[in-house]
């Protein structure tokens, strides 16, 4: 038998072996999660089970490689897209401890959607200080904020551009990156610099809840950065299933067998109380990461696999322009043809801010196929009748001396939408709108048209008046309230 002082000996050795495999950096994607594992408990899921998606150890290894050897890139930002309980915040306190023990003099900051939020993060990246990672620590762990003896540091940032501005760091993490002001996220976009042979990066994660948050427009504008998007849902993090019988599974309908495959950590039954506690929306929106919760949408229906397609100009059908008028507010023009069904076709758009009525006209009759003489009418805002005390003249005046008459009809808000409904999906199940895929704004208008959030299932009826989504979706309700609806347009001089 071993004496004691051999046995403590043999332990004392075995901690500093421990201690030392602690300091060494992982140099492949299976050392990292080798050591995330081993010495922080997670097991970080690397199994993507669902097609275009990606695994929560992509995002980890992307964030941790961007500033060593063949990995190395120019820039480090990343967007994750995740299922509520996904693993985020703390996969993103991981990348944090990473960054701060194994990159010198990294300067970092986390920036949440709320202060609870923030503070998760924090807390998540001193549970793993106080778990062994001591040795790295430059004095205590504050309460928003650590150093490290490297010169790494750590620090929590409130939600308020002030905080933000002034900061010149290399990586800032902005969880539930849904709840930023516009404000503040403009501002945290000039936070990060490449310095000290560190590639600066700005994280945005967040759950997408809303169609027209800010988490659906950073993911739309995505590809014209070339930002990546590591996404996964609750297919990529949910246990894998065993034993079950999948015919009596509550699951099953959206699972199709996924679980089995799977090898995450969220307990299935736990899924199941959600599931039935939530909305369809909610669950596809929050865990299924399908599309955004379209719960307080004014056009839930609209599908842009059905209502988008590849059309142009029908040179055998009547064309009509609609148009809503604005300056610092957008106007626009659309162009809509009617097929012998009755299908309403929008072929084309015009969207411009800041310009005066002389330029629009000639921008409109320029892209008008065919000319004026093709033109079987212009609707119009009713509005635009009015005289403006400036120019002593209005809109319409205007249009009419530059060669374009239009023609309205006075209507409600309310009465527009619902015609635009009936296109959508009519009571038979039919769509009788298509819209070319050359009309982004107006696309992004019927996707994110929505109701005041305040007012959501209080009975209100009007949709929110934003000054983005509202001026394509009014031109296209005046068309559908001047086109063979609710009697003969007017056609007036003034």
């Amino acid at each position: 038998m071993q004496s004691d002082f051999e046995n403590g000996g043999e332990i004392e050795k075995a901690a500093e072996v421990y201690s030392a495999l602690r300091r060494i950096r992982p140099a492949t994607k299976a050392d990292l999660k080798r050591y995330v594992k081993v010495f922080l408990g997670i097991d970080v899921p690397s199994k993507k089970i669902c097609e275009g998606h990606n695994v929560p150890l992509d995002y980890l290894w992307h964030s941790f490689s961007a500033d060593f050897g063949a990995e190395k890139r120019a820039n480090a930002d990343a967007i994750v897209w995740a299922n509520r309980s996904g693993g985020k915040t703390e996969l993103a306190a991981v990348a944090t401890l990473l960054d701060c023990i194994f990159k010198a003099n990294c300067e970092v900051r986390i920036l949440s959607g709320s202060g609870e939020q923030a503070g998760r993060m924090y807390e998540y990246l001193r549970g793993f200080l106080r778990g062994g990672f001591e040795e790295f620590l430059d004095g205590p762990v504050y309460k928003g904020k650590s150093s490290f003896v490297n010169g790494s540091a750590v620090e929590v940032l409130t939600q308020s551009a002030t905080s933000v501005r002034g900061q010149h760091i290399h990586k800032l993490r902005c969880d539930e990156i849904e709840l930023f002001s516009e404000d503040v996220f403009a501002a945290a976009k000039f936070t990060t610099q490449s310095m000290e042979g560190l590639t600066g990066g700005m994280e945005m994660i967040s759950t997408m809840h809303r169609p027209y948050g800010l988490m659906h427009k950073i993911v739309t504008e995505a590809g014209q950065w070339g930002t990546p998007i590591f996404k996964w849902c609750l297919w990529e993090v949910i246990e894998r299933c065993r034993g079950r019988n999948c015919s009596q599974c509550q699951l099953w309908s959206d699972c199709g067998g996924k679980a089995k495959k799977a090898e995450g950590y969220l307990k299935i039954d736990d899924c199941i109380t959600q599931m039935q506690r939530a909305s369809r929306a909610g669950w596809e929106s929050e865990m299924l990461c399908k599309r955004p919760n379209l719960e307080n949408m004014v056009f839930d229906e609209f599908e842009p696999d059905v209502h988008v397609r590849e059309i142009d100009y029908d040179a055998n059908l009547a064309v009509y322009r609609s148009l809503d008028f604005g300056f610092v507010n957008p106007f626009v023009c659309l162009w809509i043809q009617v097929d012998d069904e009755g299908v309403v076709r929008v072929v084309d758009e015009y969207v411009r801010s800041r310009a005066t009525i002389d330029v629009h006209a000639e921008e409109v009759k320029r892209r008008t196929r065919g000319g004026e003489g093709r033109v079987s009418a212009t609707f119009c805002d009713p509005a635009g009748k009015g005289v403006n005390d400036v120019t002593g003249t209005s809109a319409v005046r205007e249009l009419r001396s530059l060669g374009v008459t239009t023609r309205y009809r006075r209507s409600g808000i309310l009465e527009g939408i619902e015609l635009i409904r009936r296109a959508i999906r009519a009571g038979d199940g039919r769509s009788r709108l298509i819209i070319s895929s050359r009309c982004g704004r107006l696309i992004e208008a019927l996707r994110c048209y929505h109701y005041p959030e305040s007012a959501a299932g209080k009975g209100s009826e009007l949709p929110l008046k934003d000054g983005q989504y509202d001026h394509p979706i009014d031109a296209l309700r005046y068309f559908f309230v001047n086109y063979r609806f609710g009697g003969k347009a007017a056609s007036r001089r003034y």
